[in-house]
């Protein structure tokens, strides 16, 4: 398995990006921010048209030397050697990915519950995202928030690096920390901002503290 070593993870939605704004863009900005992962999640795509966007995210991310992990598509992740994949809670199958993607690759997986944390784990998952701790449009078809209380529960009993999403904004890190998560997934904060290198550097800075 591969360490995870960042502690934020920017997810791309590229429907939801400012007017005018391309999504390549945006993410090259947060990468001069600090953004050392991405996850690619455009899940309207067809395969052909994913995979053609996969390449260029392949070939930014490595510009910078950051992360790149493709959301359920574990054939093109091998195809543009991704990082890794990341997995919806619906469509999990952790051991299989794991053998089709190899055993250094990182596998993340979307979790809603304390109890899909442990299966993850035990599955042979890397690291799981934990949400939507606030509302968020992007996360509402996965039911209400999970709230703070929750969030430190499944931090508290975490067997494996954890990343809070849904709602994440700079400001709000201060009560993520308190209830024990130093890791944070997000699209809007930084991708629907005019300026995602800054959005990304305020998000890195508050999570690294003084």
């Amino acid at each position: 398995m591969s360490v995870v070593d960042f502690n934020l993870y920017l997810i791309t939605d590229r429907l939801t990006l400012p007017a005018g704004k391309h999504l390549l863009t945006q993410v090259e900005a947060a990468l001069l921010g600090g953004v050392r992962c991405v996850q690619l999640r455009e899940k309207d795509l067809p395969p052909d048209d994913l995979l053609t966007l996969a390449i260029e995210m392949r070939m930014l991310t490595a510009a910078f030397g950051a992360r790149l992990l493709i959301n359920g598509h574990p054939e093109i992740a091998r195809t543009v050697d991704a990082d890794g994949v990341h997995l919806g809670s619906d469509t999990v199958d952790i051991e299989e990915t794991r053998r089709r993607v190899g055993s250094d690759k990182l596998i993340g997986v979307s979790t809603h519950h304390t109890r899909e944390i442990a299966s993850a784990a035990a599955c042979g998952a890397d690291f799981v995202t934990f949400g939507p701790v606030w509302f968020t449009a992007s996360k509402a078809p996965y039911g209400k928030p999970v709230g703070l209380d929750k969030l430190r529960e499944a931090c508290t009993d975490a067997p494996l690096p954890l990343f809070a999403l849904g709602g994440v904004t700079a400001e709000r890190t201060v009560e993520l920390q308190e209830a024990g998560c130093a890791r944070v997934g997000c699209i809007g904060a930084i991708l629907n901002t005019d300026d995602p290198r800054m959005a990304a550097k305020e998000l890195i800075r508050r999570l690294e503290g003084p």
